[in-house]
C-alpha cells in the first residue's frame, strides 16, 4: 500500500516521502496515529505543490544565508572582558557574548545556538575563531578578539 508520511519515522522514511508499506501496518498504525495518509491522486498533487513551495522557500532562505555569510567572512568581533594582569579572564567568553557583540557592533541578529566556539569557554585574552551555522549547507568562520577592559 502506498502512503505519504506526514512526519519522520525511524527506519521507515522522512516527512513528505511516498513509500510502500504492508496494508495492515498502514491501516492499523500509521494512518490512525496521524503519521501518514493514503497516497491518492489528490494527496499526491497536494504533496507535489507543497514540495514545490517548500523548495522555493528553502532557496530563498539559502540565498539570504549565503549573502550573510559573505558579509560575516571578513569581520573581527571585539569582546571586552575583565581580566587579571596574567591575561586570565574573570569568568569566560561564550556564544552568548559573541552573539551580543555581533548585534551591538555590526547589527547582525544571529541566534547564539548557531555559534560554535572551538573551545567550550574562552578563559584568556587573545584572538579566537568561532563557526556560525547559518544554514545546513552554509557555515562561516569568524574571528573574535577578547581584550581586557
Amino acid at each position: 500500500m502506498e502512503i505519504i508520511l506526514k512526519q519522520d519515522v525511524p527506519n521507515l522514511g522522512y516527512a513528505n516521502e511516498k513509500i510502500n508499506v504492508k496494508p495492515g501496518y498502514a491501516r492499523n498504525f500509521l494512518i490512525p496515529k496521524g503519521i501518514a495518509i493514503l497516497a491518492t491522486e489528490t494527496n499526491k498533487k497536494i504533496l507535489a505543490e507543497n514540495l514545490k513551495q517548500k523548495a522555493h522557500k528553502e532557496e530563498k532562505v539559502r540565498t539570504q544565508a549565503d549573502a550573510l555569510a559573505k558579509q560575516l567572512k571578513n569581520i573581527t568581533v571585539k569582546i571586552g572582558a575583565k581580566a587579571a594582569e596574567s591575561g586570565k579572564i574573570f569568568g569566560s567568553v561564550n556564544a552568548i557574548q559573541i552573539a551580543q557583540a555581533l548585534k551591538d557592533q555590526f547589527n547582525f541578529e544571529i541566534d547564539r545556538k548557531r555559534i560554535h566556539v572551538d573551545h567550550e569557554h574562552i578563559k584568556e585574552l587573545g584572538t579566537y575563531k568561532a563557526k556560525i551555522n547559518l544554514h545546513k549547507e552554509i557555515n562561516v568562520e569568524i574571528n573574535f578578539e577578547v581584550f581586557g577592559e
